[in-house]
């Protein structure tokens, strides 16, 4: 068994876009080839990236294009990655490229 990842400083960011459905591939691939350089940014613990799962049940939603989930220490740490460079340079090449992003943070208890 994994070992539960919890921590009562531990911050969750969890990020989900639903991209423009008249984006070209060529944006596409520039939005999707940004995520694994976000998961890699300066104080993120660990981060997954990905596109909904193939489930169906009424309370999921699979309306998203892409979804993202980076772990920092604490909030500090995410509050930093907000104003990394490297962050502002993918928010300001690929801001036009979805119509809805909806954040979800939570902090351990």
């Amino acid at each position: 068994m994994l070992p539960l990842l919890q921590d009562r400083f531990m911050f969750v960011h969890a990020v989900y876009f639903w991209l423009r459905a008249d984006l070209s591939a060529t944006d596409r691939a520039h939005y999707a080839a940004w995520l694994p350089k976000l998961c890699a940014l300066p104080g993120v613990r660990s981060g997954h990236f990905g596109v909904p799962a193939d489930t169906d049940r009424a309370v999921i939603d699979r309306s998203y294009s892409y979804g993202m989930v980076l772990v920092f220490d604490d909030a500090a740490a995410e509050q930093a990655y907000q104003v990394d460079p490297e962050h502002e340079r993918f928010r300001a090449e690929c801001g036009a490229f979805w119509t809805q992003v909806k954040i979800f943070d939570t902090v351990g208890q």
